[in-house]
């Protein structure tokens, strides 16, 4: 079986096709057991080989062959299942992403969030320019604290606690517009 293997690592391709024929069919039965129908036991069965040949090289013979494959296989009926579960929990959640898709495309939806832009906009005019300049700052140009501290002339703890002041003035000033 090593010469076999030694074929496959330099590239003969009747080794490759060999090895296949060999393993295939036990590996198939196996894999019937353990899928839900004949097609994706073949896709799987390809996979594995595929995986197999991949890893060949990093085969360090220490295990039996058989054993080897097998852990491979057993790992892809794993992912097999890993896959199908995230695609059913896609394709359950694409009715209510139609129906977000089609929120946000209504023009209540639109008048909505203008409404909600212009009171945001509103409530930020209102507030003092320092207030403003550090929500600004912050926020919209994810300058940290203690960036912000020499460009107010302040220490952190201070430059923290006028963006604290700014944060509730800004939220009083919001919930009166």
């Amino acid at each position: 079986m090593t010469s076999l293997i030694d074929k496959i690592l330099l590239g003969d391709s009747d080794a490759v096709a060999s090895f296949y024929k060999s393993h295939s069919p036990k590996l198939l039965r196996y894999l019937r057991k353990k899928l839900p129908c004949q097609e994706d036991a073949e896709e799987v069965l390809n996979d594995i080989f595929f995986a197999a040949i991949d890893e060949l090289p990093f085969f360090k013979q220490k295990s039996n062959l058989n054993t080897w494959l097998y852990k491979i296989a057993h790992n892809k009926v794993v992912d097999f299942y890993r896959k199908k579960k995230i695609k059913s929990i896609l394709i359950s959640q694409i009715p209510f992403l139609e129906i977000i898709a089609a929120e946000i495309e209504n023009p209540e939806f639109q008048f909505e969030k203008n409404k909600i832009r212009d009171k945001i906009e509103k409530a930020f005019l209102s507030m003092s320019l320092e207030y403003r300049k550090i929500l600004s700052l912050h926020y919209e140009q994810k300058i940290p604290v203690k960036d912000l501290a020499p460009v107010f002339n302040l220490s952190f703890k201070a430059t923290e606690s006028l963006l604290f002041r700014a944060r509730r003035k800004f939220r009083l000033a919001y919930e009166r517009a």
